[in-house]
């Protein structure tokens, strides 16, 4: 029942924030070319307003994120490692077969040139 209830809140709370942009949001207005300028403090803007990034930027980010959590994981284990040595509970071999597949990962990442940015 409390999950139906919190379902039913955010579709009702999502129709009231559609319904008032509709009713209360900016009308279609004719647009020209003067409008769809990007305004930089008055100063007429050079080249395309949306310049692209390098696929080799987002690869990076990824990649960044993907060992960042990763590294989230390593600190619980961290935390608790003296713990479950005093309960005779071995962690040991599971951390260190997760840390090889990250230096695996890693590896696998570098010998494919996914950090050289030259290229």
């Amino acid at each position: 029942m409390p999950v139906l209830v919190q379902i039913c809140l955010a579709a009702g709370v999502a129709a009231v924030v559609i319904g008032a942009s509709h009713l209360i949001g900016q009308r279609m207005r004719k647009r020209t070319r003067l409008t769809d300028e990007a305004y930089e403090c008055g100063v007429k803007s050079d080249g395309a307003p949306h310049t692209r990034f390098s696929v080799k930027f987002y690869i990076t980010a990824m990649l960044f994120i993907l060992f960042d959590i990763e590294v989230v994981f390593l600190i619980p284990w961290a935390v608790v490692y003296r713990e479950f040595l005093a309960h005779n509970i071995e962690i040991i071999a599971p951390i260190l077969f997760f840390i090889f597949v990250i230096v695996l990962g890693l590896l696998y990442e570098v010998r494919k040139g996914a950090l050289e940015w030259e290229k």
